[in-house]
């Protein structure tokens, strides 16, 4: 960036991965868009909806070989929809790529991640990986564990996407114990969920910069 840090905005992508209409996965996200907007400076979150997405298919791939292009000239291929996805991956790429960094928001399906978010994943993951060297955060909300394995495997995938996670502070959420947590659309209510979400905020928008900086002064 070409402001000094206490003048940059860290621009999130944000990716839930229910898409039920009352999701609290969803729900976390507008209440970290909310926050950012209240009581967070230098940090604007974008939520990216992935159920337009196809499943991930080697047949509705082009024939063209990315892998060794300059990062650059990727960037101009996606900008002018030069690639070789379908047009809706196409997009999709493209804000990943041109992103600070990652918010992903996810209940827990099986000891994992939901199967949206998973092939939204692969998606980015497929040559050249648009996830490569980006800073993330995950935030759940599920049963009794709050989503906690399946942050675990999100953890683990990103390893081979090459995702640089914030390890604290972490974010569990159970939505069933009391006192009530989200609203009947899906909205967070609880203040002290609110408190606990800002504090994952600002530790992705320090990390976000810090990694930045490296990069800089390399």
């Amino acid at each position: 960036m070409a402001m000094g840090q206490e003048k940059s905005v860290v621009k999130v992508i944000a990716i839930s991965g229910s898409l039920r209409k009352a999701s609290y996965s969803s729900g976390l996200i507008r209440a970290a868009i909310e926050l950012t907007k209240e009581s967070i400076i230098g940090m604007e979150i974008e939520q990216l909806d992935i159920s337009q997405l196809p499943m991930e298919n080697f047949d509705l791939e082009g024939d063209e070989d990315n892998t060794s292009l300059d990062v650059e000239i990727l960037h101009q291929k996606l900008r002018y929809g030069a690639g070789s996805f379908p047009p809706v991956v196409e997009d999709f790429r493209q804000k990943i790529l041109e992103s600070d960094c990652i918010l992903f928001s996810s209940p827990e399906f099986n000891y994992s991640v939901s199967a949206p978010l998973k092939n939204a994943i692969d998606w980015g993951s497929r040559a050249p990986n648009v996830w490569a060297d980006k800073p993330a955060a995950v935030i759940s909300v599920s049963g009794a564990m709050g989503g906690a394995r399946g942050q675990l495997h999100l953890r683990q995938i990103g390893v081979d996407v090459d995702l640089h996670f914030v390890n604290k502070p972490e974010f569990f959420l159970d939505a069933f114990k009391p006192p009530t947590k989200f609203d009947t659309q899906g909205n967070l209510i609880d203040e002290q969920a609110k408190k606990r979400l800002k504090k994952v905020l600002l530790a992705l928008r320090t990390f976000t910069l810090r990694l930045q900086g490296n990069k800089c002064g390399n």
